[in-house]
C-alpha cells in the first residue's frame, strides 16, 4: 500500500538549495535518473560535475543537453569513462579524480545494471558485480577524497547509493549460504537478481556507515518506481505497471538530488521520497536475521575488495 501511496500521490520537492564552490560526481549520468540529477546539480550551482559513464559519447551529448538547458559556465560539466564492468576502470576513476578534483562534495553512485540473462563478469555474475562490488569499490576508492574535502573545506561531503524499494521483494535463500556472494555467482536464477542486489547494497551501506570516521555522510535512496532505461530488458508486467505508476524521470531524479543534498541526520539511513525512512526498510533488513546476513556478506565482500585493491578496506 505505501508503494502505491508514494507512487500515486507524493511528488517529492524540487531541489532548490544550491551547491555554489562544489564538486559533483553522477554516476550512470548520460541517460536517466543520473542524466536528470546532474541536470539539477548543475542547475544548482554546482563548481563542477563529473558526469562518469561507461559510453563517453553518449555522455558528451548528456552534456551537451544540461549545458544547454541549465545555462551553467562553461567548463563546469565534464564527461569521465567509467566502466564498473571493469575494476581497472573504476580504479583508474578514482585515481584520476586524486589529481585533478581539488574536492569532492558529491559522489551519486546511481549507475546500475538489470539483465535478464546470467553473464558473468570480472569473476562474478554481472549484476553483482556492476551494482555491488564495483559499486564499494568506487565508494571506498572516493573514501580518502571525500574525508580530505571535509578536512580541507570544513563541510561534510555526501556519499549516496541509489537502491529500491523493490530491496523488499526479493526471497533471497542465498541467505542461508556460507558465502552468499559466491552462491549467487553459481545460481542460474536471474528472476530476483536485480532485487537481491539492491538487497545487498542495503544491507553493506548498513555494514559500512558505523565504521566511517572522518565526517563523510554515507546515505541510500529509493528513488521509486520511475521512466528509466534500466528495466528496458524486463516484461510486459512492468512495461503496463510503469505506465499507470511511474513517476518521470525528473521527479525521480529528485530524490538522488534529495540524498546528495541531505545532512548528517541521513547517516547510515534509508531515504524514501526525498525524506529519511529507515522505517520504510524491509523488516527483513531490520531482523536479527537481516543483521547477521549484513555482517556475513560484508565480510564476503571485503575480501573481495581488499583482492581487487590490496587495504581498500582500511579506507572507511
Amino acid at each position: 500500500m505505501s508503494f502505491l501511496y508514494s507512487q500515486l500521490f507524493v511528488k517529492p520537492a524540487y531541489p532548490t538549495r544550491m551547491l555554489n564552490g562544489q564538486t559533483v560526481i553522477v554516476t550512470g549520468s548520460n541517460t536517466g535518473l543520473g542524466k536528470e540529477a546532474a541536470r539539477h546539480f548543475a542547475r544548482l550551482g554546482a563548481a563542477k560535475l563529473i558526469l562518469a559513464v561507461r559510453n563517453t559519447k553518449a555522455g558528451e551529448a548528456a552534456k551537451a543537453d544540461i549545458e544547454k538547458t541549465t545555462q551553467c559556465a562553461p567548463g563546469t560539466v565534464e564527461v569521465w569513462a567509467l566502466d564498473l564492468g571493469d575494476y581497472a576502470s573504476v580504479k583508474a576513476f578514482a585515481a584520476r579524480a586524486a589529481r585533478e578534483l581539488e574536492r569532492v562534495d558529491v559522489l551519486c553512485e546511481n549507475a546500475g545494471i538489470a539483465p535478464d540473462k546470467k553473464t558473468m563478469v570480472q569473476g562474478h555474475e554481472s549484476t553483482i558485480t556492476v551494482n555491488v562490488v564495483s559499486t564499494f569499490l568506487l565508494a571506498l576508492l572516493m573514501l580518502p577524497q571525500l574525508k580530505e574535502t571535509a578536512k580541507r573545506f570544513g563541510t561534510r561531503p555526501r556519499l549516496t547509493v541509489v537502491t529500491s524499494e523493490v530491496h523488499g521483494w526479493a526471497k533471497f535463500p542465498e541467505r542461508d549460504e556460507p558465502f552468499v556472494l559466491a552462491a549467487l555467482d553459481k545460481s542460474e536464477d536471474m528472476g530476483e537478481r536485480y532485487m537481491v542486489s539492491k538487497l545487498l547494497e542495503v544491507l553493506v551501506v548498513r555494514q559500512i556507515a558505523p565504521r566511517i570516521k572522518g565526517g563523510v555522510t554515507l546515505n541510500m535512496l529509493n528513488p521509486g518506481l520511475c521512466h528509466s532505461e534500466l528495466s528496458r530488458d524486463s516484461g510486459l508486467g512492468l512495461t503496463v505497471m510503469k505506465f499507470f505508476l511511474a513517476r518521470s524521470t525528473e521527479v525521480g531524479s529528485r530524490t538522488l538530488v534529495a540524498a546528495g543534498l541531505a545532512g548528517e541526520e541521513s547517516h547510515g539511513k534509508y531515504m524514501t521520497d526525498a525524506a529519511v525512512a529507515d522505517q520504510s526498510l524491509s523488516a527483513f533488513v531490520h531482523s536479527e536475521e537481516g543483521d547477521r546476513a549484513g555482517k556475513k556478506v560484508w565480510k564476503e565482500l571485503s575480501d573481495i575488495l581488499d583482492k581487487i585493491e590490496p587495504g581498500v578496506t582500511a579506507n572507511i
